[in-house]
């Protein structure tokens, strides 16, 4: 779940940029906690901060006191602070934040809502809700691929079924155990972290609206478009597997199309090599109400598209109109 900015903004006091420095000095020495009092407009737009620091810096100058005390308070203020929108996630805001100069580096975030002045948020407690966030990351993040794992998935399939139009990419290995069991665990591995950069590239990296990636477990994936652009997607990542793979297998393998396995009954078998399998949903023609029916209709897909001895994808549409012919 994203983490807004003005989720952690607190009720910090605000003058007008014409009201007296000595003003700010009573409101500092009754509360000596605060750390500073942003300058807001009449529109009760915020036009400047005054960070505590600062301000008793600047009344310590010599004849500082005499000059600024009786006089108004945008002679004080800093005129550019960082003002962010209440909405802003606090990922990026913490980036922003952290790229200004060093002596605003921890000046207050002054926080709008709806282009009014709303509150603010000190560093500290910007960086303590960092920590916890990267926390609660590392807890749902495959450790294998560094995607988000099942608990962030089915949030983020929950909101899918709120969106005007969204396609679910449920894409897994065809024959990966075979692999495992010819090569290795550790190798088997690396198979999978290249599947999972394949999706990366092609549905986080090419995609100008915001999409999803995440990590079911072993060879399963899922991804989310917020559109029903998932065609060329779906393209790209089966022509770029069926490409890479090769670089995962001894030549003989290669040239023979095969691996030898023994099977559960001892049997020696010719398994054919890795290849990806996409099913593909979509609200375009049928509206869903629940995760339970998207996953039933994906596993029913998957198996069509398994019948393919190559990597290929499918869905309700090019089903109808390719009859199964889909690589």
């Amino acid at each position: 779940m994203i983490s807004y900015i003005g989720d952690i903004a607190e009720s910090v006091p605000w003058v007008s940029p014409y009201q007296k420095s000595s003003e700010l000095y009573d409101i500092f020495e009754k509360e000596p906690l605060l750390e500073g009092i942003v300058v807001i407009a009449n529109d009760h737009k915020p036009l400047g901060l005054v960070m505590k620091t600062k301000f008793y810096h600047k009344l310590s100058s010599k004849y500082g006191f005499d000059i600024y005390m009786g006089r108004s308070v945008d002679l004080l203020m800093t005129k550019n602070p960082l003002i962010v929108d209440y909405y802003l996630p606090i990922t990026e805001v913490s980036k922003i934040a952290m790229e200004r100069e060093q002596d605003e580096l921890y000046d207050y975030i002054i926080i709008e809502k709806n282009r009014q002045y709303f509150g603010a948020v000190n560093i500290k407690n910007l960086l303590i809700k960092i920590a916890e966030e990267q926390v609660l990351i590392a807890r749902n993040t495959n450790p294998l691929t560094g995607l988000p794992g099942n608990t962030l998935i089915k949030e983020k399939l929950e909101e899918a079924l709120s969106l005007p139009q969204f396609s679910i990419l449920y894409a897994d290995l065809d024959h990966f155990k075979a692999y495992n069991d010819v090569y290795g665990f550790a190798k088997g591995d690396d198979v999978i972290r290249e599947t999972a950069n394949i999706l990366n590239k092609y549905v986080l990296l090419k995609q100008k609206e915001k999409s999803f990636v995440g990590h079911i477990g072993g060879d399963d994936f899922i991804a989310i478009l917020p559109n029903y652009e998932y065609e060329p997607i779906c393209e790209s990542i089966v022509l770029e597997f069926e490409k890479i793979i090769t670089e995962f297998y001894e030549k003989q393998d290669i040239d023979n199309g095969y691996v030898i396995v023994q099977n559960r009954k001892g049997s020696i078998e010719e398994t054919p090599i890795c290849s990806i399998s996409i099913a593909v949903i979509s609200n375009e023609r049928k509206p869903y109400h629940s995760v339970n029916e998207i996953s039933e209709d994906a596993s029913r897909l998957k198996k069509i598209c398994k019948l393919n001895s190559r990597s290929c994808y499918i869905s309700e549409q090019l089903h109808i109109k390719k009859d199964c012919t889909l690589c």
